[in-house]
């Protein structure tokens, strides 16, 4: 097995293969021998459980996942990387590249056509540039995955993670956490990568919830409310939800009274149980 984390070894392959590498598809490849393995101890529950890669690089995380699972489907949009991932993955024949771009893919159809009836796990080193869009992508699928753990800018890890209710958190905090807990399992310095990008990264995973915190009838009430409050955070929950949502300022400050909320309160301040509660409270003061 090639060994991806040696930069004479990369650099030979690309130049075997005539790659260069591609700032537009935030192609940074990890150099750092112990991340991946890492990322596949963590990401994968049980070997029986098939995993769904996002994005292959040259295939050093591929290879450690293949080792951990008994299959493996990994979605790649640059087909320049055929050439180069032949030669690094043949020696795991229950690896396959679909050659598509995971946000035009539907996702329970695909994960039907490939896995059957086998549980699923995501792991992925996310470009920066589509980390959100992506993890969106795949809690809104419908699909319950067993896991997602991925890569990301440490910011983008900070933010995922934060605590709802801490000035740290935004409207992406709370869309993934209404479906799942996220938490940081470790950080990634930026020399782990060539070409080194500018910022450090954190491996994350989401778990999302076997019994749901918000009815799935109720999510696109919550996740209104959750995109006006944090659309000018700078203002009060009253003022910017009033705003936001369209509302008259007495049925917003009627809302927050019956949650118990000052007139002052800012929605950042709100924990996930206050903004369901809260959206709860709205509905009744709009329609009561």
């Amino acid at each position: 097995m090639l060994n991806l984390t040696d930069m004479q070894v990369i650099r030979e392959l690309a130049r075997r293969h005539h790659f260069t590498f591609s700032k537009g598809l935030g192609q940074n490849f990890l150099i750092d021998p112990e991340v991946c393995p890492a990322i596949a101890e963590t990401g994968i529950p049980a070997p029986e459980c098939g995993v769904l890669e996002i994005g292959t690089g040259f295939g050093v995380l591929t290879q450690e996942l293949a080792q951990k699972s008994e299959q493996v489907i990994a979605v790649e949009l640059d087909k320049r990387l055929a050439p180069v991932l032949k030669e690094t993955l043949h020696e795991f024949p229950h690896v396959k590249i679909v050659w598509q771009d995971i946000m035009k893919v539907s996702l329970p159809e695909f994960l039907r056509e490939q896995f059957g009836d086998r549980r699923v796990a995501v792991c992925a080193n996310l470009p920066y540039y589509i980390t959100s869009p992506v993890l969106m992508h795949l809690l809104e699928s419908g699909v319950r995955f067993e896991s997602i753990t991925v890569m990301v800018q440490q910011e983008a890890a900070d933010r995922l993670c934060a605590r709802l209710g801490s000035r740290a958190a935004g409207a992406v905090t709370a869309a993934v956490q209404l479906r799942g807990h996220a938490e940081q399992l470790f950080s990634v310095p930026r020399d782990s990568f060539y070409p080194a990008p500018k910022v450090d990264s954190a491996v994350i995973r989401i778990l999302p919830y076997e019994t749901p915190v918000c009815p799935q009838e109720k999510l696109e009430a919550v996740l209104k409310v959750v995109k006006a409050g944090f659309a000018q955070r700078r203002k009060t929950a009253e003022n910017a939800l009033a705003s936001g949502l369209g509302l008259p300022k007495e049925t917003v400050a009627a809302a927050l009274s019956a949650c118990g909320h000052s007139a002052t309160v800012r929605f950042e301040q709100l924990t996930l149980e206050q903004v369901l509660a809260l959206t709860d409270a709205l509905h009744e003061a709009k329609n009561g």
